[in-house]
């Protein structure tokens, strides 16, 4: 249910483009058509503003003056019949007023809103002329005001002409020009959105065609994927998705070879203990004896998990990304202290000197790596003899040197040394151990970005013993420490 929602919350590449491009799109286009019908409209209060002028100017040509008991004034002769020639459409009508001199009303609708005192600033038409929007009778007109020279042989003046126009028309044309607009504007969108569906369909292809590849492997292919026909965009996820996939690999590949090597040498000291069983059981030696050798068998058995999980632990160290910073040299000193039995039993002439060594890694590998290698040197070092291990920091590096008396190792097998169950200290004339204690010193080295050598230490033509060397970068902050021995 959980994945189901979320994959319902999730988009897709198509709904997300049309989305991101269709709603500014479309936005734009509300703004843009209240812009045009605004445009639109004063367009049309332009082109009408034409005809209401010239039925001003007609009205202005039907004046004359003539003498009065109060002097000249201003005589119309226009009957509103006449105004028909001018009305473009029956939805919208006209009205006009006539005043002459000194403001007496002459012709017209003598409820019609008088001149306002401060006319608009007119810029198209001559300054004689003035438009307005205005109210009459509550409904919404357009209002032309013509300041007329009036002259005769009774006197000359200034007559204002009012010539009032309802606005059906002008919102009529307007609203055409906005709907034929809206129609193209509309169709431009769907242009968009089918140009959208069309390039995300096709650029997406590739995508498509990686997603069928990967249904159609099995789940143990983990080849890398092409990249050199991928588009550029795809490449770094797939160059991203290659290596994860390496990583995957190299993690199976190590899992199948721990499982062999596990069943493979578990299986000898199995049946090594079980015929130990059997023999005692049928009492072929006696009791002591048997029990001894299956103690040792077990022994032996246990040693050997121990170090399988020991590789394996190894190989999950190589994934960790958060690493923490610990003193080598405090593990060094509690791991000789731990073998120190060992050493006494064996009475070796054992000589330690550290400093502090901070280095990036977890205190178990530092214990296993520092534990294997010493136990190694006690197991090959002769009765009597001498063992010493010094641990420093040179030139950046935490540099371990575990130096043993012993008969040191054949060239011949130095190549195989850290291979999994090869010979770990092949002395001449000594017991050849087989093990994973130099496989996993050198696991656990390289899971470290350090190196390991093991090197035969030579008095001219006489090999004397052999020296460990393990090198760790040292921590980035690591205080200086005087030596301790």
């Amino acid at each position: 249910m959980k994945s189901t929602a979320a994959r319902g919350r999730s988009l897709s590449l198509r709904r997300t483009l049309l989305l991101g491009i269709l709603l500014p799109v479309f936005l734009f286009l509300i703004v843009n058509t209240v812009v045009l019908y605004r445009q639109a409209l004063s367009s049309a209060d332009t082109a009408y503003d034409r005809t209401l002028l010239a039925t001003a100017k007609s009205l202005g040509e039907q004046l004359d003056v003539v003498s009065g008991a109060s002097g000249a004034q201003v005589r119309s002769t226009l009957l509103y019949s006449a105004l028909e020639a001018f009305e473009a459409d029956n939805r919208s009508r006209l009205f006009y007023r006539v005043n002459g001199f000194r403001g007496v009303m002459v012709s017209g609708f003598p409820d019609l809103p008088p001149v306002r005192e401060h006319l608009p600033e007119q810029k198209i038409y001559a300054a004689l002329v003035h438009f307005y929007d205005d109210l009459y009778r509550d409904v919404p007109v357009r209002m032309a005001v013509l300041l007329q020279p009036v002259a005769g042989a009774a006197g000359q003046g200034m007559a204002t002409i009012q010539v009032a126009e309802t606005l059906e028309l002008r919102q009529t044309l307007a609203r055409q020009i906005l709907i034929d607009t809206l129609w193209r504007q509309a169709g431009l969108v769907m242009v968009i959105a089918l140009v959208v569906v069309l390039v995300v369909q096709w650029a997406t292809r590739p995508v498509r065609a990686i997603s069928q590849v990967l249904a159609q492997r099995s789940e143990n292919d983990l080849h890398p994927l092409p990249v050199d026909d991928a588009p550029l965009e795809l490449q770094p996820l797939i160059a991203a998705t290659n290596q994860h996939m390496q990583r995957l690999s190299h993690l199976l590949e190590h899992q199948k070879r721990f499982v062999r090597d596990t069943s493979h040498q578990l299986r000898t000291p199995l049946a090594v203990l079980k015929t130990q069983v059997q023999s005692a059981r049928r009492g072929d030696i006696e009791p002591g004896q048997a029990l001894q050798e299956i103690a040792r068998t077990v022994e032996d058995a246990t040693e050997l998990a121990n170090q399988m999980l020991a590789l394996a632990k190894v190989e999950q160290l190589r994934q960790d990304k958060d690493v923490p910073v610990s003193d080598w040299a405090d593990i060094a000193r509690q791991v000789a202290l731990d073998l120190a039995p060992l050493m006494a039993q064996r009475d070796l002439d054992f000589s330690i000197e550290t400093e502090a060594t901070p280095v990036h890694s977890h205190t178990w590998a530092l214990r296993e790596l520092t534990r294997n290698l010493l136990h190694n040197a006690i197991g090959h070092c002769p009765s009597q003899g001498t063992l010493g291990m010094s641990l420093r920091n040179v030139a950046g590096m935490a540099v371990l040197t575990i130096s043993d008396s012993g008969p040191g190792i054949s060239d011949a097998l130095r190549v195989r040394l850290f291979e999994p169950f090869s010979t770990e200290r092949p002395h001449t004339g000594s017991h050849q151990g087989v093990g994973l204690g130099l496989t996993i010193c050198h696991g656990i080295v390289q899971s470290l970005h350090g190196s390991i050598h093991l090197e035969n230490r030579r008095d001219r033509a006489q090999v004397q013993g052999l020296n460990a060397v393990v090198k760790l970068p040292l921590a980035p902050s690591s205080p200086p420490s005087s030596p301790t021995a």
